[in-house]
């Protein structure tokens, strides 16, 4: 019982811990939101354990209470054999008296006969009344005994009884105390990991949006008629830094990878693929024909190009002022987005219900009308719409998805129309196959966002390029971060003002604090590895060698995190799916 207390005890005060929480800038976000999810992590760890450990208890209650059910029909038994027991206690006192007056006759007599037996004239006669006496005498003295027995055994018994009866109450009142708290702890610790979860969940979406507004300034080219930006040291673009050995940090595609792959659908085109082929590779929809034309789309809002917008077009006429494709690529492409435009405009309006807006956040249109062979595309797939229950879908597309498309994005939620799919001519069992095979990728569509390092700084040739000693920082934050996360709010890049009002560690002062809490931090980095998923294109860990060793981070999402926060200027990883060159 003792330990059943001990184990309670020490449960209750586990889950008593509180978790101080603010959240305010990005980072200060992602710190907490960390720390959040590792308190979580610990707790529910723990409380699974001690879940186990309480079913065990709760067992051996149930063992208990079944004993104390045993008991007390024992008990119940022996009340019933001392009430018998009672009952005859008068008459075996009033048998005691009897035997005990007859005892002393009888002996007196016995000793009488020992004197008759010297002085009788007939031996024979005496002895016979001798011997009759004695055993009468020893008849007494057993009955004697016997009673007195049974009297002791039955005060005994009584005895024994109320304090079996007392102890049993006791236990009795442990049991229930113990079972009650036991409950009351598991209720407390489910309810308090939810309000954890639930406060877990408001963080990461306050993060992200945090997130979002920081890759806004990255120019992220949200569809392929972008024309400006592009890789920061494509591999290809003869940038030089300055300094080697260099390491570069890769993604594949942008931004969101949902749906229609606009490079994708030019190398599939170029491939010989037709439009129909193209808009059923990308999505789990119907390729309906015949759609209702006589549509009204209304355009309100401000465009990219300062336009501003009240205007009421007829489905088509409003697809010639869509701007989302250069109109030199082939035709089975135009005919593609032309579809995908159609689609999700008449989704977005619900056929004409409602507005739509006309910058990048719905579909980038302009007061002018685009060219003639995006005119032809829009009139020679009129009335086709992609559909699902027979109504259009919102046919997501963006510019570049790096050889594979989700089923949702960070601001797309999953449609049964969208798919997680390996958009190559061939399977990938390695990066060089997802750049090879990728119909987006230089053999086939050749998009200049494919495989790019995003971000650049004034300095170094206004590369992306980190040098090895940066590459260690960052690899010694991660490890930090992940030790320790109290010291998150330390670790932000060290070329701007700290975000959370904090002191901004150092390389020399993360390598104190490493060693302080046992980790081997770097000087340099030699090689950095990443592992993928290839089949669902999503990055899995991260592994670094250098003057310290070898560390591999097992997350390669934890390692993104960290390297978003401490590399410098707007250097970042943007994607799921990355990997880092050396040069």
């Amino acid at each position: 019982m003792k330990r059943v207390l001990l184990l309670c005890l020490s449960f209750f005060l586990f889950v008593a811990i509180a978790v101080p929480l603010r959240a305010d800038q990005l980072d200060d976000v992602t710190k907490q939101l960390e720390d959040l999810k590792n308190t979580f992590s610990q707790i529910n760890s723990a409380n699974q354990t001690n879940e186990k450990q309480l079913a065990d208890l709760q067992k051996r209650l149930d063992s208990i209470k079944a004993q104390v059910s045993v008991l007390e029909d024992s008990i119940q038994t022996k009340e019933e054999q001392i009430k018998v027991g009672e009952k005859a206690f008068d008459e075996q006192q009033k048998l005691l008296r009897v035997r005990a007056r007859s005892y002393y006759k009888n002996i007196g007599k016995n000793s009488f006969s020992v004197v008759n037996l010297l002085l009788s004239d007939n031996i024979s006669t005496s002895l016979q009344n001798f011997f009759y006496q004695k055993t009468l005498v020893d008849e007494d003295k057993k009955a004697i005994i016997k009673i007195v027995m049974f009297i002791k055994d039955v005060e005994d018994k009584k005895k024994a009884l109320e304090s079996e009866k007392a102890s049993l109450a006791a236990v009795k009142a442990e049991v229930d105390k113990q079972s009650t708290f036991l409950a009351g702890e598991v209720a407390k610790s489910t309810k308090y990991l939810g309000e954890l979860q639930g406060k877990i969940a408001e963080l990461a979406a306050q993060r992200d949006s945090l997130i979002a507004g920081r890759l806004a300034a990255l120019n992220l080219p949200q569809s392929a008629y972008t024309t400006t930006g592009g890789c920061s040291s494509d591999l290809t673009n003869g940038k030089d830094p300055g300094f080697s050995p260099r390491f570069g940090f890769f993604t594949f595609g942008v931004p969101h990878r949902v749906g229609l792959s606009q490079y994708g659908a030019k190398g599939r085109a170029n491939d010989g693929k037709n439009a129909e082929d193209i808009m059923k590779f990308y999505f789990n929809a119907d390729y309906s024909t015949g759609y209702r034309t006589d549509v009204t789309i209304h355009v309100v809002g401000t465009n990219e190009y300062g336009q501003t917008f009240d205007n009421q077009w007829n489905i088509d006429e409003y697809l010639k002022h869509v701007y989302e494709m250069p109109t030199d690529w082939p035709m089975e492409a135009l005919k593609a987005q032309a579809i995908a435009a159609r689609s999700y405009a008449l989704a977005y309006t619900n056929n004409g219900s409602g507005s739509i807006c006309p910058s990048q956040h719905c579909q980038v249109v302009k007061q002018e009308e685009n060219s003639d062979s995006w005119k032809s595309a829009v009139d020679a797939t009129k009335g086709i719409v992609l559909t699902n229950g027979g109504n259009p879908i919102s046919a997501y597309f963006s510019s570049t998805a790096g050889g594979y498309t989700y089923a949702s994005g960070s601001d797309i939620s999953s449609r049964p129309w969208t798919k997680n799919t390996q958009d190559g001519s061939g399977g990938y069992n390695s990066f060089d196959d997802i750049k090879n095979n990728a119909y987006d990728g230089p053999s086939h569509g050749n998009s200049p966002w494919f495989y790019c390092d995003w971000g650049s700084r004034s300095s170094y040739g206004g590369t992306a390029w980190l040098k090895s000693d940066e590459a260690a920082d960052i690899v010694n934050v991660a490890m930090l971060a992940l030790k320790d996360g109290s010291t998150i709010g330390n670790l932000y890049q060290t070329d701007k003002p700290n975000p959370a009002g904090k002191e901004t560690w150092d390389a020399n002062k993360v390598k104190v604090e490493a060693k302080n809490r046992g980790l081997s931090p770097f000087n340099s980095i030699d090689s950095i590895s990443v592992s993928a998923d290839f089949g669902g294109g999503r990055s899995t860990s991260v592994t670094v060698s250098g003057d310290a060793g070898t560390k591999t981070f097992d997350n390669a999402n934890d390692f993104k995190t960290y390297f978003n926060q401490r590399a410098p200027a707007n250097i970042q990883i943007v994607g799921l799916l990355f990997n880092v060159e050396k040069r």
